[in-house]
C-alpha cells in the first residue's frame, strides 16, 4: 500500500517511505499557549490526527510528538500581575487540550513543553557555535544565516530577498536576517523566566525549542515534521537550518495544513478575526465540527462560514440515519473492512474529501438495498462505511443502552404515537392516522414503514 504525501521542501508529492516501517515518527509543532484555541487551531491539529491514524492504520505504530511552546514573548506580554506567565501558560494548555478532546484528537505519544527541555536546547546551541553556525554577542546568541549555505532551501528563498528576523533585539547581530537562538535576560522580564547559560542569562528563542525537542523524542532523524502553512517561514526554516548545521538529517518529509479564513482574510489572533473553538463547540456538536474541518482537503484554505458547519451536519446526518436503519435490531457492525476506493482516496495526499465521497456512495447504495430488503447487502456496506469513518476518528454506533434519558423518554413518547396510528390504520380511521403522522412531522421526525414494523429517525 503506497501513501503519497505533499512534501513543501519539495515541492511535490513523494512516495512515503518511513526509515523504520515498524515505527513512523511525527513531529507536529503545537500551540504558543499565550491564549485560547481558536478553531483554526483546531483545523490544524485536526489534520494531522487523521494523517497519524492513517499512518498507524497502515503500519500499526506511530511514535507522535506535539509541542507545547509555554514559553515565548507572546506568554510573557499576555500575562499579569495577577497571573504569572507560568500559570497562564498552563491554564491555555488546559483549553486547548479540551478542545482537541472534544473533536476526537488523540493525545500525542509525547507532548513536551519547552521548559522541560532547555538545558537539551543549551546543548544544541553549543553545538551550533562550535560548528561555527552561531556566535553569541550582548548577552544572546544569533544563529549565522550566511554561514549555512542552503539557508531557505524550504521555502525556496534567497537569503537576500528575505526580511530581517524580528524575534529579538537587534543588538549585536551581524546579520538582521541572523536569528535567535539564546536572548538574553531583561530588566523589564520576570525573573522566574530566565534561566542560567553559557552566555548569560536568559532564555531561549523560540526557533531552538523545535529543534530540541524534536532531536530529544525522535532522534536526530525521523520521518515527519507538520504544522500550519504560516509556521514555514520563518519557524520551519529556521528550523531546519539550525538542526542541520548541527549535523541532524532532522525531518525526511514535511508536510503543512492549509489555513483557515474568514472571507478570505487569514484567521488570526493579531487581525482579531478569530473564532474561539469554545464558543463553536458551545453551539455546534463537537462531531459536526470534527466533519466540518475534515471534510476539505488538509492543504486547501478553508473559509468557515455558518453554512460550513449545517453543511457538515446534513453529511454527517446522512452517515448516522443509515448507520441507525441498519442497527436498530441490534446488528453489529463490528469486523467491517477499509474499501479499496476509500484507500485509494487516503493514499493520495490524504484525499479526505474523495475517500468521504465513497463513503456517502456507501451509504446511497445502503439505503438503496434497505428498501430492497436486502439486508445482507446493507450490513456489509455499512460494516465498511463503519470502519472508514472509525479510521477518520468518528464513532457511530453506540453500545446497547447508552442512550441519554432525554433520548428515552422521546423514543417513548414517538413509540406511543405509532401505537396509535397503527390502531388507527388498523380502524380504517385515516384521518386519525394522518393527523397522526404530520404531528409528528411537525416535530421534525420521519417515519418509516417497513416490513418488520415502523421505525423513526429525526430528519436531518
Amino acid at each position: 500500500m503506497t501513501i503519497r504525501l505533499h512534501d513543501t521542501k519539495a515541492q511535490e508529492l513523494r512516495e512515503f517511505v518511513p526509515l523504520d516501517a515498524s515505527n513512523v515518527t511525527m513531529y507536529v509543532c503545537g500551540p504558543t499557549v499565550q491564549s485560547g484555541p481558536h478553531i483554526g487551531h483546531v483545523r490544524a491539529a485536526l489534520s494531522f490526527d487523521v494523517l497519524r491514524r492513517w499512518l498507524e492504520h497502515v503500519y500499526g505504530r506511530v511514535t507522535f510528538v506535539r509541542n507545547v511552546t509555554d514559553i515565548d514573548d507572546k506568554v510573557l506580554v499576555n500575562a499579569s500581575s495577577q497571573e504569572e506567565w507560568w500559570a497562564l501558560a498552563y491554564r491555555m494548555e488546559q483549553e486547548f487540550a479540551a478542545a482537541y478532546s472534544a473533536v476526537g484528537i488523540q493525545t500525542p505519544t509525547y507532548e513536551p513543553r519547552a521548559t522541560g527541555s532547555v538545558p537539551q536546547m543549551q546543548e544544541l546551541i553549543q553545538i551550533l557555535i562550535d560548528n561555527g553556525h552561531a556566535y553569541a554577542a550582548a548577552g544572546d546568541v544569533y544563529f549565522d544565516v550566511r554561514s549555512w549555505p542552503t539557508y531557505g532551501a524550504l521555502t525556496h528563498q534567497s537569503i537576500d530577498a528575505m526580511e530581517p528576523a524580528a524575534d529579538a533585539d537587534p543588538r549585536g547581530k551581524r546579520d538582521p536576517r541572523d536569528f535567535a537562538l539564546w536572548k538574553g535576560a531583561k530588566d523589564d522580564e520576570p525573573r522566574s523566566a530566565v534561566w542560567e547559560s553559557p552566555w548569560g542569562a536568559g532564555r531561549p528563542g523560540w526557533h531552538i525549542e523545535c529543534s530540541a525537542m524534536a532531536r530529544r523524542y525522535l532522534g536526530e532523524a525521523f520521518d515527519i515534521h507538520g504544522g500550519g502553512l504560516d509556521l514555514r517561514f520563518p519557524h520551519h526554516e529556521n528550523e531546519l537550518a539550525q538542526s542541520a548545521a548541527a549535523g541532524d538529517d532532522f525531518a525526511s518529509y514535511w508536510v503543512h495544513n492549509g489555513l483557515v479564513t474568514v472571507g478570505g482574510q487569514k484567521m488570526s489572533k493579531s487581525l482579531g478575526n478569530f473564532t474561539l473553538a469554545a464558543d463553536v463547540l458551545a453551539e455546534r456538536d463537537a462531531t459536526v465540527v470534527r466533519y466540518a474541518l475534515l471534510a476539505a482537503h488538509y492543504r486547501s484554505t478553508l473559509d468557515i462560514t455558518p453554512s460550513t458547519y449545517d453543511e457538515a451536519e446534513a453529511a454527517l446526518g446522512r452517515i448516522r440515519t443509515f448507520i441507525e436503519r441498519v442497527t436498530r435490531n441490534g446488528q453489529s457492525l463490528e469486523g467491517g473492512t477499509i474499501v479499496a476506493e476509500f484507500a485509494a482516496a487516503m493514499n493520495d495526499d490524504l484525499g479526505v474529501p474523495q475517500a468521504l465521497a465513497v463513503v456517502h456512495d456507501a451509504v446511497r447504495r445502503g439505503n438503496t438495498a434497505l428498501d430492497e430488503s436486502d439486508s445482507s447487502a446493507a450490513i456489509d456496506l455499512a460494516r465498511g462505511v463503519n470502519a472508514a469513518m472509525r479510521v477518520l476518528g468518528f464513532e457511530l454506533t453506540a453500545s446497547h443502552g447508552s442512550a441519554s434519558r432525554a433520548e428515552c423518554a422521546l423514543d417513548a413518547l414517538v413509540q406511543t404515537m405509532i401505537s396509535q396510528r397503527a390502531q388507527a390504520r388498523a380502524e380504517k380511521d385515516w384521518g386519525a392516522a394522518d393527523r397522526i403522522r404530520e404531528a409528528i412531522a411537525a416535530a421534525g421526525i420521519v417515519l418509516e414503514d417497513t416490513a418488520d414494523g415502523t421505525h423513526w429517525s429525526i430528519n436531518d
